[in-house]
């Protein structure tokens, strides 16, 4: 049963959360911010004005999800006293005070999220490795997981890149997941992931190990500058390719950027214009640029192009058992999950919130 210091102790956490966060002085700026989007030549200035937008947006997600905190606190205060006129049962009080709990953990959590970088958007990349048909299968699985945490998250996400396995599933996929703090989440996931499994195209049955690695980038925006110049860049056009339908259009305007002193290659193929292209396919180039400027260490160059390790055996950060047994276990964490089939519908949360805690930065990419 929950207990008054309990309830107590619930209350100094939102506290500490409320000066940690200094929400009275964002509730003021946010105030501010909104008086200026009145000006009748608001609009005028279009990029200018999507900038304030950008900005209110920030301030408005702490100031609500503190709120959110608060309310449920306050609530949680009434049940007690209703619980003591005897108004509730035990079991409502218990479950207002576990609502609650989980609302100040998850602000708790975000709050940990103070790199510059954490509060963009992120874009995934996820490679097939060794395992042939089965791999390709995989990295295919692991899209599918991926779009799926980003839509359980109110996420939205674009697939800016694909290709086709030979007979199965997929070799590569790059999309871009965009909404506040989606790199701060998504960049526990950066490394490769393991897969053992009855395999599907084993006629005789048996046993299977797969691997696929997954890349993590933040979206660079405005506020962060990553110069690129002119003469670093090479341009190269070619005919889109791929499945069709939801995933990709056929163009002949496929944009690949190479960036020649770093050797860091992206391409895009998913919008219809070269020239949209060539806008996305620069925002990820200045995203790997960014981290590798913000690694400041040499080999880590090699990490963020994804060849520091080879996808197989010994580099995986978690592995996924569907045979002999269910089971998903972190191996940086210790972190493990039975239920197998809902964390490949998207429930990432505890693998994520773990790796977060943890409060180190992995590099096996």
């Amino acid at each position: 049963m929950v207990t008054t210091e309990q309830i107590k102790a619930a209350v100094e956490r939102k506290d500490l959360l409320k000066k940690y966060l200094d929400i009275e002085n964002k509730k003021t700026q946010l105030k501010q911010e909104e008086i200026l989007t009145h000006a009748p030549d608001f609009w005028d200035n279009q990029p200018k004005a999507e900038e304030q937008m950008r900005k209110i947006k920030s301030l408005k997600f702490w100031v609500d999800i503190y709120e959110n905190v608060e309310k449920s606190v306050e609530e949680l205060n009434i049940s007690m006293e209703f619980f003591k006129e005897e108004v509730i049962s035990e079991q409502e009080l218990d479950d207002a005070y576990a609502q609650t709990i989980a609302l100040i953990e998850n602000l708790e959590m975000k709050n940990m999220l103070r790199n510059e970088e954490d509060k963009l958007g992120a874009v995934l990349k996820i490679v097939a490795g060794a395992g042939g048909t089965e791999a390709q299968d995989w990295a295919e699985m692991l899209m599918r997981m991926y779009l799926r945490w980003a839509e359980a998250n109110g996420y939205k996400s674009e697939i800016t890149n694909i290709l086709d396995g030979d007979e199965a599933g997929i070799k590569s996929v790059t999309f871009e997941v965009d909404g506040a703090l989606a790199y701060g989440y998504a960049k526990a996931e950066k490394g490769v992931h393991r897969l053992v499994r009855i395999s599907p195209f084993d006629a005789a049955g048996r046993r299977h190990t797969s691997f696929a690695a997954v890349e993590v980038m933040p979206v660079i925006d405005e506020e962060i500058e990553v110069n690129i110049a002119p003469e670093d860049l090479r341009v190269d056009t070619y005919r889109a390719s791929g499945a069709g339908g939801q995933h990709i259009n056929k163009t002949d305007s496929a944009i690949r950027l190479t960036h020649i002193p770093t050797g860091v290659v992206v391409s895009c193929q998913s919008e219809r214009s070269q020239k949209q292209n060539k806008e996305t396919a620069m925002k990820m180039l200045k995203a790997k640029l960014f981290e590798i400027a913000e690694a400041q260490q040499a080999e880590k160059i090699s990490d963020i192009k994804g060849v520091q390790k080879e996808i197989a055996w010994g580099s995986q950060i978690r592995s996924y058992v569907f045979h002999p047994y269910n089971m998903v276990k972190d191996h940086r964490t210790n972190f493990e999950v039975g239920n197998i089939g809902a964390v490949m519908d998207g429930e990432l949360d505890g693998f994520i919130n773990a790796y977060l805690k943890l409060g180190v930065n992995f590099t096996q990419t």
